[in-house]
């Protein structure tokens, strides 16, 4: 009989309602009935495409025997991290303060408070490589708890109050954040490049979008030859990697070898939107059409296989599947769904008519008899990094032939696990990368596509009482309007000011401006203190064991981030200083610690440079598609852009023209030049402004 997880929205958890595990959702229930009956709370939190919770699944949690112990003992709760940041949060910085490191599965043993006093992560079920086995814990937990409770609850003390230490200014350092700081967090960043593969330190490799997307705009503003060598380099080993699929396009989460050949397969809606934006970014500034092949291959991926049917984007898709032509039919492996054998790909071709370029594309995939993954072969293109060929037309025409072949051939797999939740944050960040790559690489439809779904999150996930919510999961008919749940976090609200201000710059429409003002009205008033501390959950949210502050930028900006970019972006739009001030208030409570940790602020970043370097504003009145064009084809990252519909704010005034009496308006630091009438002009100006910051 399922558990009370059958009705929940989250994928993840419905995956745990067969269980034999008594499983709770997070909530006031479960930690009464801990009350009740005396048993401390197991917490495990884990996402719908983590491999090693499925296997932890499998091993433990599906396992009777484990499960009776679990039950008996004490009370079961379940988390999806992906709905419930603000819970993942919490108990993550305590795994990590007590463990020395973090990653999911977490294992957290608290109190009925929500306390945590014993902390892990995967656990085995057995005894293996030093760990202990899971059943072990819960039983070295249980006696614990049975008779040295007061040890486990002055730890679960001390733990908690380490967890409400504010992260404050370090020591009396009180400079105002500046040039210095990006100076400094440029050189952290080439200090620890990878100069033979790009990335960043050694494996495992994540992309860190926001730090290479730092790198560029550092090249862009100075003319830094290392640091356009350092985003060039790294970009085009990801896009030659396996990390990359070069059949189906998109990109997975991470590499587990420094060469970025093997991924960890499970690919990830926020990864594909930062990446979607890294390389749009850099077509513009070196004008590589390879660059935007690849920007072009993830919008490819997401538009076929994460989006739903009016709009919303899923979450993510899963690294594991059942490998194709398997006995073993419930017996998932890793990367199953995308490697591939010699005898696979002759045997594809050979049905579409191409057998006889099959040893011309295992070639040119680096498809071996050897293999580079468990007997098999991860496509890549890492043989050929001095000349990759990543866009359609480069590639031979039998091999492009063969790759939709292919492509072809293994959507009849068994598919890896979909997480077909729609998260407002992932959403966001998606609209506004792909409405500006739609704008920078000429694609009207990308552009509707990011309006389609914005307008998706605009009905699904906005209350009648106008609150933003997390996440939004269909119902099981066709005529069922789904569920939303969880009410939204401040990367919510800053991830959808980014889309809602990106969308206004790039359509002319004045409706997203006003949607714009709307979330940052309500992420200051909920979410931000008068100091600038930028808190997870909103002022009207369940109190947790503690109120999580909003950071570093881990996989995604943080929300700390979105709002101090956000805010000032609104400002130079709106010429309203209450955003300008409240993003001086976020930088002043977080950009000390820019320059010493730019892994962690790479999008951060942004807002120091926007305040050292100061705000273009760009104006283009009536109907001058040429140099609206000009405007959105160019990288300018600290750069405002307003077209089309004419607004009330100061940057219209005077400036409302018909048809093509149009022109462009260039102002900075309250400076205005000449009106432009000439598109080479303007691209000249906007060039000219950057030498001058």
């Amino acid at each position: 009989m399922p558990n009370r997880l059958a009705d929940e929205t989250s994928p993840y958890l419905r995956q745990h309602a067969d269980n034999p595990v008594d499983w709770w959702p997070f909530g006031d229930e479960a930690f009464e009935l801990a009350r009740r009956t005396d048993r401390p709370v197991l917490i495990s939190v884990g996402y719908s495409s983590c491999h090693w919770c499925h296997v932890m699944a499998h091993e433990s949690f599906e396992d009777p025997d484990t499960a009776a112990l679990i039950n008996d003992r004490f009370v079961p709760i379940k988390v999806d991290r992906e709905e419930r940041p603000d819970v993942d949060a919490v108990y993550m910085e305590a795994t990590q303060a007590m463990v020395g490191r973090g990653g999911w599965p977490m294992t957290v043993f608290a109190d009925a408070d929500g306390r945590p006093f014993f902390c892990g992560t995967y656990f085995p079920p057995e005894p293996r490589g030093g760990q202990p086995g899971f059943t072990q814990v819960l039983d070295a937990v249980h006696q614990a708890w049975a008779d040295r409770r007061g040890d486990l609850l002055e730890q679960a003390e001390r733990l908690t109050e380490s967890l409400r230490r504010p992260v404050g200014p370090a020591g009396d350092d009180t400079s105002e954040v500046g040039r210095a700081d990006i100076d400094e967090a440029t050189m952290g960043l080439l200090s620890a490049f990878d100069a033979d593969w790009g990335g960043f330190g050694r494996a495992p490799k994540f992309p860190h979008t926001m730090s290479l997307d730092h790198l560029l705009r550092q090249h862009h503003r100075t003319g830094s030859a290392a640091a356009l060598g350092a985003v060039v380099t790294s970009l085009d080993a990801m896009a030659v990697g396996g990390i990359h699929d070069h059949l189906g396009g998109g990109f997975s989460r991470y590499s587990v070898d420094r060469q970025w050949l093997v991924p960890h397969f499970e690919k990830m809606l926020y990864d594909n939107a930062l990446l979607l934006r890294i390389y749009t970014h850099a077509a513009q500034v070196t004008g590589e059409e390879r660059f935007a092949a690849v920007a072009g291959s993830i919008v490819e991926y997401v538009e076929r296989d994460l989006t739903h049917p009016d709009g919303g984007r899923y979450s993510a898709e899963d690294a594991d599947s059942v490998p194709a032509g398997s006995a073993e039919a419930t017996h998932a492996h890793e990367g199953a769904f995308y490697v591939w054998t010699p005898e696979q790909v002759a045997t594809a071709l050979e049905a579409a008519g191409l057998g006889a370029h099959a040893r011309e594309v295992c070639e040119w995939y680096g498809i071996t008899a050897a293999g580079n993954f468990e007997g098999a072969s991860i496509p890549n293109r890492l043989h050929a990094r001095q000349h990759p060929a990543l866009a359609p037309d480069d590639r031979p025409p039998a091999v492009e032939a063969a790759r939709v072949a292919l492509l072809s051939d293994r959507s009849r797999r068994p598919r890896p696990g979909l997480d077909d939740k729609v998260l407002t944050e992932w959403n966001a960040l998606f609209v506004a990368a792909l409405a500006e790559a739609g704008g920078a690489l000429g694609e009207p439809d990308w552009i509707a596509g990011a309006e389609r779904t914005a307008r998706f999150l605009l009905d699904r996930l906005r209350g009648p009482d106008g609150r933003w919510l997390r996440s939004w999961q269909a119902g099981p008919g066709k005529a069922d309007a789904g569920r939303s749940r969880h009410l939204a976090y401040a990367a919510d609200h800053g991830a959808l000011l980014d889309a809602f201000l990106t969308l206004h710059e790039v359509t002319g429409h004045q409706m997203w401006l006003a949607e714009a003002t709307a979330v940052a009205t309500a992420l200051d008033d909920l979410f931000i203190d008068d100091d600038g501390t930028v808190f997870s959950t909103g002022s009207d949210a369940p109190a947790l064991l503690v109120r999580p502050r909003e950071v570093m930028d881990d996989a995604t900006p943080s929300g700390a981030s979105l709002a101090a970019v956000g805010f000032l972006r609104l400002s130079a739009h709106t010429g309203d200083d209450r955003w300008a001030n409240r993003a001086r208030a976020v930088l002043g409570a977080l950009g000390h610690l820019v320059g010493r940790h730019p892994l962690g602020f790479g999008d951060m970043l942004r807002a120091v440079e926007m305040t050292t370097e100061g705000m273009t504003e760009l104006v283009v009145s009536g109907d001058r598609p040429d140099l609206v064009e000009v405007a959105l084809r160019s990288f300018r990252p600290t750069t405002v852009l307003a077209w089309g519909e004419p607004g009330p704010g100061p940057l219209w005034e005077g400036r409302v023209h018909d048809g093509t009496d149009g022109r462009a308006y260039l102002c900075r630091d309250h400076l205005c030049e000449a009106p432009i009438t000439d598109a080479s002009e303007l691209a000249r100006a906007l060039d000219a402004h950057r030498r001058r910051a």
